[in-house]
Parts: structure tokens; sequence; C-alpha cells
């Protein structure tokens, strides 16, 4: 292990030693907060094109998991710790994080200050960033050069349609990035999931005869998707339930005309609370979102039977619409990393199937 340095693109610099992968990686900066559940959030495709700084104060003690990945083949740059775990607290079933970094092409770097990267984000826009050996103008330079990729939906849906069978009704998951916890939670439910790219046309999907659609969390902004969804929603909506998650909130929240935020600083991690508007309950959820909807006017046509406040900076969560059999939520149900509060929207969602 070597001296390395995280350079972002306003010019800072931080030293720290390398681990995992020994290459050059660039890519866009961005916090976790969650407290626990690395490998999860490693391997959770919406972090694609990332560089991931997690706040919590040491990284790597219980290794890597066969059943905790998210995806087999992760899309994030790099990583940056504070302390890492050299040796990891599990039997010899686990792997060693800087050995699975190192197999899946991933640096890392740790001995450096998150606490003040975090302090740094509060007023920052999106920044870019690099994990290499020199620290120099030359390098700056470089990472201002870089233009970063809009396509990153193209390049985490899966190509091929591909089955998750089990024995009881069938969804069809629109995939934008999906989360393999997402399958696991249909699955526990008996749900057999038919997971499709992210261009599958309406005619696909009317062929398999679904009793649900689920688009899923992805990367990015709205502007990622370079397909529009509109035509499958509209000649679905009120008879199919149609949910979606992260990403897919997103594009069913454009698809109602509601207000589209961006969110400073990104909501990234597990500790983002939410108010259920009918009942007064509160979920700690799990978030991974750029873009966010303001709570709709009396004037936006929109009469949903429960809402999801954000209870950090007063936006729409989430929200179901009974009458139109369609679900939209902000947070990660599934949670991983992340609390469980919010898994009864799966629940709600197999009534509307109903």
């Amino acid at each position: 292990m070597n001296n390395r340095y995280l350079i972002l693109e306003d010019g800072s610099s931080y030293q720290g030693i390398g681990f995992g992968a020994p290459i050059i990686a660039t890519g866009e900066l961005a916090v976790e907060t969650a407290n626990f559940g690395y490998q999860e959030s490693l391997t959770d495709q919406t972090n694609a094109g990332r560089i991931l700084v997690f706040t919590t104060p040491i990284i790597g003690a219980t290794g890597i998991s066969a059943i905790d990945y998210e995806s087999i083949n992760p899309s994030v740059k790099g990583i940056v710790v504070n302390d890492l775990a050299i040796k990891i607290a599990g039997s010899n079933s686990f792997q060693d994080l800087d050995q699975f970094l190192r197999e899946k092409n991933i640096p890392g770097i740790y001995q450096i200050d998150t606490r003040n990267i975090v302090k740094k984000f509060s007023t920052l826009d999106v920044q870019k960033a690099s994990i290499m050996d020199t620290n120099d103008q030359h390098a700056i330079d470089q990472i201002k050069a870089l233009v970063l990729p809009k396509n990153k939906v193209q390049n985490t849906s899966t190509v091929d349609a591909y089955a998750a069978p089990n024995i009881g009704k069938t969804i069809a998951i629109i995939d934008l990035g999906l989360k393999h916890s997402l399958l696991r939670e249909l699955s526990l439910r008996k749900i057999n999931s038919v997971v499709l790219p992210y261009n599958v046309s309406l005619e696909e999907i009317l062929n398999l005869r679904p009793d649900g659609i689920i688009i899923s969390n992805g990367p990015g902004k709205l502007e990622s998707i370079n397909v529009d969804l509109e035509e499958i929603i509209k000649a679905l909506q009120s008879t199919i339930p149609i949910m979606g998650i992260g990403l897919g909130y997103l594009v069913l929240s454009k698809f109602l005309n509601l207000q589209i935020n961006d969110l400073r600083p990104n909501y990234i991690g597990s500790n983002y609370p939410v108010l259920n508007t009918s009942n007064s309950e509160i979920w700690q959820t799990a978030m991974n979102i750029q873009q966010i909807a303001s709570v709709p006017e009396i004037t936006d046509n929109v009469s949903f039977s429960e809402q999801f406040i954000d209870l950090h900076q007063n936006y729409l969560a989430g929200y179901i619409w009974s009458d139109k059999r369609m679900i939209g939520v902000a947070f990660n149900p599934e949670g991983s990393p992340g609390n469980f509060d919010a898994r009864l929207i799966f629940d709600i969602f197999l009534k509307m199937m109903e």
C-alpha cells in the first residue's frame, strides 16, 4: 500500500494510503452517509460512475458476503474512507475488502479526513475527483477536462430480459439499475419477476400479461434515461398497478407533471425520515437520489391517497394514488443498506394487484 492522492476539481487535494486496485480513477464524488452496509453501497448500480466517500469512521471489518451483493459487477469508480480494517471479523466465508476491490478493478484510499469533505459538500455542486499517484496542476487540469457520462442507465440496465421465477403473480420490472434486494423482497412475497431492459417496448410488456409494473431505481437524473417511458405509463395507468422507486419515482412524477427539484446535497444514505401524512407515522428510510418532487399544489390535478413528506427539506418523498393504481417513492423500500420501515410499500403494491 503506497501513498496516493484524492484530488478534487476545485483544486483541493488529500493525501492518503491506497488500497484496492492500483489504478487511476476519475468520477463524481458522492458522500455515503449510511452507518453500515458498505458492500450494498459499493454494489448499488445507482452509484455508477461515483467515487464514494464513506462517513462511517472505519470500513472493512465485516468483509464481503456472498449474499449482500446488489449487483455482481459494481460500477463505482473508487472509494474514500477515514480508516480501513486490515483484518475482517468474519469466517472464511467472507472476502477481504481490499482483495474484493482488486478483483473488481476499483481503487480505494484511506487515512483521509472525510469529515472535511462532508463539510465541503454542504456548499458544493457536483464535484469531479480522481484517485491518483501524483498531486500537481496537470492532474487538476485532467479532472476539469473530464466529461461525466450521461448514459448511466444505458450502461447499468440489463441488455437481455431475464426471470427471477416464483409461483405467484407476475411483475414486469423495467430495469434502470435495479438492486438485487428488490428481487429478494419480491421473491419473499412469492412474486414471479421478469426483468426487462430500460428501452423495453409497450408491446413486449403486454405480451407478458403482467399483474404489475415496477420502474426500478437507477443512477443519475431524469436526463440519464434516453428513452421516453411515458407511452408505457399512459397506456397502462389505472389498468395495471405501477410503482416507481428512486429514478423510477422521478419518471412517474414527471408523468404526473410534478415539479422536479435538484437536491443539494444529494440524498445518499440510510437516515432520511419521511412522514406519512395520512396517519402521522414516521419511517426512517434509505435514499439514493439526486432529484425530488415538490409537494403538489391543489391546482396540480393529483389526488393522492397517501403522501410521504421528506422531513429534511419538506419535499414529496413518496405518494400512493389508489384510484390510478400508482405508487412512487423516492426512498428504497427494500433498504439495503438502511432501515426496513418502508418494506410495507411492497405489501401495499401487492394489494393493488388483487
